[in-house]
């Protein structure tokens, strides 16, 4: 009750006003949306400019996290208990700061001037007469090659180099065709028995002479860390469900899967994924607070927020890889991942992995309607976390809302975020996981692969790709159904190494080989399977 006095009478008349009660049901939910709108707001403010894996940025993020299940008395289950799960991400080959070039003239500019092919091999040299080789003729001559491979040109060339004593080959192009060579740090192709150097039109001219020239060509690997956050409810329960999303943002743009088109500026990533890294937070605070309710004792929790997802689901990967209970345990896998658009419209909501329980029909349909629409899909994976889950044999659900404008743009702030529908969300998935209480561990089904469409490519082989190998080649982490991978053999863990004469050595170099084929060809994939080399028919 709140009283004031008006004042300016012969007296004081105290008039009182009555504020309704609220019930505990509606303050739970108040507190729940309150709770999820700090949670996005801190995570998705610019001074954690992005979150991108690795970086100081994603540590606040971490740090934050931990402290909230440590304040929600949600024990650690990371390493060396704690909260945080340390992995590393290879980019793949880096020029470290030894490298030089110079002549009597002076040093050369690294990457202004010259820069050393990812495949170069390392060390000085100086002693004796480097080769120089204009890819003018070869690129003029092949301009309407779509096999021609500049690349594995180079390479050959490379060898032809060292046969003739040369202590280096400088590659440098004079025509008007453009070369697009850049220094690519994943191309893993095998080491060239010297090193090799692009030399650009400004280098050119400091050496082109070719006296008195040395140098020193030093490569390494670039490895940077990401960190899971892992905490856990134990309820002495034969059987733990997962509750996972991705913290990780797209810090300024750097990894190259941003749609910004203007300068670089932060990608705050409220709904991509604050919204489901806050809804991982509050769904530990709930069960928490379930803990005398005996539908929810019947399973512990783990709750998961993973690092790496924008860069291949690294986070993910590495914990079904190295986990932190036994993977055998687990009864199934929420993944939430852009959960905070319900939108006024169409007032969707994407419930993925109904295919990998026979339960999840009866589960989904759970108490009164929930206030938005449900649209359900089958498939077990997908480009989110889940994925990871779904290749152990473990039954999935993926929650999502949607895409909109703001994906993947410094535009996805915090301030668009629908709350209340969130918080609906949330009292939804409590409420699957209350019903699934009873069912006991749930029997995995499989599903037909998600085919993540062909993008910018020309064809599509059909196969979901491993971002996490640091081998050479591209490894499958799984096939598509009735594409053509499948149909020419394929199977997951197959390591594609070349197609047709095209060498695969990276992500990047598999990419520009399908581009140089058409709908309806035909070559040959060839594979590692194993130790087994396998060559086999493939048309696209």
């Amino acid at each position: 009750m709140r009283c004031i006095n008006i004042v300016g009478l012969s007296f004081l008349l105290p008039i009182c006003s009555f504020a309704q009660k609220q019930t505990p049901a509606e303050k739970s939910k108040a507190l729940l949306q309150k709770n999820l709108e700090q949670h996005i707001y801190f995570l998705a403010s610019d001074k954690l400019e992005g979150r991108r894996t690795g970086t100081p940025s994603e540590l606040k993020a971490t740090n934050y996290l931990a402290n909230q299940y440590k304040k929600y008395g949600i024990q650690p289950k990371g390493d060396n208990r704690t909260y945080i799960q340390t992995f590393d991400i290879n980019e793949g080959k880096e020029i470290r700061g030894t490298t030089f070039l110079k002549n009597l003239y002076g040093p050369l500019v690294i990457t202004t001037d010259y820069w050393p092919f990812p495949f170069s091999a390392t060390g000085s040299f100086g002693d004796g007469t480097p080769m120089f080789y204009d890819l003018k003729t070869v690129l003029e001559s092949n301009k309407t090659n779509p096999h021609f491979d500049v690349l594995q040109h180079i390479q050959e060339k490379a060898k032809e180099a060292k046969s003739q004593a040369s202590t280096a080959l400088f590659i440098y192009n004079t025509s008007a065709i453009d070369d697009s060579l850049a220094f690519s740090p994943k191309d893993k192709a095998d080491v060239t028995p010297l090193p090799v150097l692009y030399i650009t039109a400004s280098g050119f001219a400091k050496i082109k002479d070719g006296n008195n020239i040395t140098g020193r060509i030093v490569l390494g690997d670039k490895i940077r860390q990401g960190h899971n956050v892992v905490a856990y409810i134990d309820n002495a329960a034969a059987t733990t469900i997962v509750l996972g999303g991705h913290l990780d943002h797209l810090g300024y743009g750097e990894d190259h899967n941003s749609r910004n088109t203007g300068a670089p500026a932060i990608h705050n990533g409220a709904d991509d994924n604050a919204s489901g890294t806050a809804a991982v937070v509050e769904l530990a605070r709930v069960l928490k607070a379930k803990s005398a309710d005996s539908a929810y004792k019947k399973n512990n929790y783990l709750f998961i927020n993973f690092s790496g997802e924008e860069l291949g689901l690294y986070g993910s990967k590495y914990f079904v890889e190295h986990p932190t209970i036994s993977l055998s345990d687990i009864n199934y896998m929420i993944n939430m991942d852009m959960i905070g658009r319900l939108n006024d419209s169409s007032n969707t909501l994407t419930v993925g992995g109904i295919g990998t329980s026979a339960i999840w029909g009866d589960v989904l349909g759970i108490g009164a309607q929930p206030p938005f629409t449900i649209k359900v899909d089958s498939s077990g994976t997908g480009p989110s976390d889940h994925t990871s889950f779904y290749r152990k044999d473990i039954p999935v659900l993926f929650f999502f809302t949607g895409l909109h404008t703001d994906y993947h743009k410094p535009s996805d702030d915090a301030d668009k975020i629908n709350y209340k529908g969130e918080a609906a969300i949330v009292d939804y998935i409590t409420g699957i996981i209350g019903k699934s209480g009873d069912k006991g561990k749930l029997a995995f089904l499989k599903t037909k692969e998600q085919s993540m469409g062909t993008g910018r490519f020309k064809v599509s082989i059909g196969i979901m790709p491993d971002y996490t190998f640091s081998g050479q080649g591209v490894r499958a982490d799984g096939i598509v159904d009735g594409k053509a991978a499948q149909k020419a053999g394929l199977k997951t863990g197959d390591v594609i190494v070349q197609l047709g004469e095209h060498l695969v050595t990276s992500l990047e170099t598999y990419m520009q080989a399908l581009n140089r084929f058409n709908k309806g060809e035909s070559t040959k994939v060839t594979i590692k399977r194993g130790t087994e080399i396998l060559e086999l028919p493939v048309t696209f």
